[in-house]
């Protein structure tokens, strides 16, 4: 015969007093109040970016049609800034320059990164000090680093004809030059970029599975066929994110030519945004400012697209 033990009440309620759970009141307030101090931050974050970001793009785009000068009432003027901007004779340069530049960019600055990281990647020794060596020029403030080229390319005392001459080589004029300013500049903007794009490249690398190296090596594959094959195609979505990434900085360039050349010689290196800031800061025409800026705008919209999509998709592939 088997007894059931039997519980006190007096001691049940004891026990079902002190494992109850804590009123159903105090945590809804409390996870009220932690949603509250959530959208107090969200909406804090919200009001800077419409202040600081969304305000002045909707007010570039209204000046875009106006006739607009400080101290005195706009004018309406419809498409009028559009027509002059268009047959600015800079206009052609500035936009022809740019292209030079994104292009140019892309074949240099684009390809010694991915180089330099399968290079680190490879390394067994002196790993972390070669990344922090490769990252430095990054965290050089751009005016500095610009500042910094310009007296390396300096045509007299310059760095870098003094180790020409030192090597009994032919100097250039460098950032002087019409033929050669330009790219002078795409040199300064890759070395100034190179660390982060670098990292990024490297971290990619080493979430490719080491099988696979493992399978080509055992097939007899080269380095070459191993990173053809092998390191390309694992890592084409984040090299083609890159590149996309790249051109729309690139087509924003502003501090070289600023700093370095002031545009020059005889515009050879005046970009779009440049010549934004000449016709704002110089010509004191905010109109024509603004004009320039939608019409860079909607192309770099394009590309934003191009890259939302192809994000969106990679994130629906992994």
């Amino acid at each position: 015969m088997t007894r059931t033990a039997t519980r006190n009440p007096v001691e049940t309620t004891a026990v079902r007093q002190v494992e109850a759970p804590p009123p159903v009141g105090g945590r809804g307030r409390r996870r009220l109040l932690d949603q509250a101090r959530a959208y107090a931050f969200l909406i804090g974050g919200l009001i800077c970016f419409a202040l600081f970001s969304w305000y002045p793009a909707i007010r570039a785009v209204v000046i875009a049609f106006q006739k607009y000068t400080p101290g005195s009432s706009p004018e309406w003027v419809g498409t009028a800034n559009f027509t002059r901007v268009w047959h600015d004779p800079e206009f052609t340069a500035a936009w022809r320059n740019t292209l030079v530049f994104t292009l140019l960019a892309l074949l240099i600055g684009f390809a010694i990164p991915f180089v330099l990281a399968l290079v680190l990647n490879e390394l067994r020794h002196w790993k972390a000090f070669f990344r922090v060596v490769v990252y430095l020029p990054v965290m050089i403030p751009p005016v500095v680093t610009a500042l910094l080229w310009k007296w390396f390319y300096d045509p007299g005392a310059g760095l870098a004809n003094e180790t020409l001459r030192f090597l009994h080589l032919p100097t250039s004029n460098w950032s002087n030059g019409t033929d050669t300013a330009l790219i002078s500049l795409v040199i300064v903007a890759t070395w100034a970029n190179l660390g982060g794009t670098v990292l990024i490249y490297l971290a990619a690398l080493q979430s490719i599975p080491g099988e696979l190296y493992e399978a080509a090596e055992l097939d007899g594959a080269s380095l070459l066929q191993r990173v053809r094959h092998v390191t390309i195609p694992q890592t084409r979505f984040v090299i083609l994110m890159l590149m996309l990434l790249q051109i729309i900085a690139t087509m924003q360039v502003f501090t070289e030519p600023f700093v370095i050349t002031g545009g020059g010689p005889e515009s050879a290196t005046v970009t779009v945004l440049y010549l934004i800031y000449k016709y704002a800061f110089l010509y004191n025409d905010f109109g024509g400012a603004c004009a320039l800026s939608v019409m860079l705008l909607v192309l770099l919209g394009a590309f934003s697209a191009v890259y939302l999509r192809l994000t969106r998709s990679g994130e629906d592939d992994l």
